[in-house]
This record gives C-alpha cells, structure tokens and sequence, in this order.
C-alpha cells in the first residue's frame, strides 16, 4: 500500500520556522523525484520545490528561493522541508507528491503563519 505521510505543520508566528517531514512506504522512493506543493484557501495548488530521485540539484519557487529547502534522505525514505523567515503568505496546507512512472500524493499538512 503506497503511502505518503506528511507531519510538521503548525501554527507559527512571521519569522519563525518549521521543518515539514513526509515519510513514504509501499514503493520505490529512491526512484521516485519528490516535490513539495501547497494549496491556500481560495487559491489553486503550486508547486514549491523539488529534488531529483538522487537527490543532487533541486528547485524553488520564486516565493520561497533563500527561505526554503528541500532534502530528502533515501535510507529513510523521507522528503524535508525546512521553512525560515516564514510569512502569512506561506499559510497553506503542505503537499509532497512522488513523481516517476506514477504519481503519488501525501494527506497534506497545515502551516499557519500568524501573530
């Protein structure tokens, strides 16, 4: 049974920091290009960052290059990401999607940035 689990979302104040985790099982996650996503109310879902299967070169959104990072650790089958200097903007629920000969979607997790 596939499964993509992401954990860390919480309510944080502007400037703070969080570190999403997203655990996987049931396939191949080494093979497998990982990509964290998120979805505000009212807004349609984008793209964040990714990292390649082997880890190596990854990408950001606009909105979030200097601010985020995007790992992943193959021995644990887990994908990251560290949020700093975080704004109301980034209120979202958090995505991680696995992308190779299919696709596969986490639960979401829910950041909140306010004071």
């Amino acid at each position: 049974q596939v499964q993509l689990v992401e954990s860390g979302g919480d309510l944080v104040q502007p400037g703070g920091s969080l570190r999403l985790s997203c655990a996987a099982s049931g396939f191949m996650f080494r093979n497998y290009a990982m990509s964290w996503h998120r979805q505000a109310p009212g807004k349609e879902r984008e793209l964040v960052a990714t990292i390649p299967s082997g880890g190596g070169t990854t990408s950001y959104a606009d909105s979030v290059k200097g601010r985020f990072t995007i790992s992943r650790d193959n021995a644990k089958n887990t994908v990251y990401l560290q949020m700093s200097s975080l704004r109301p903007e980034d209120t979202a629920v958090y995505y991680c999607r696995a992308t190779s000969a299919w696709t596969y979607w986490g639960q979401g997790t829910q950041v909140t940035v306010s004071s």
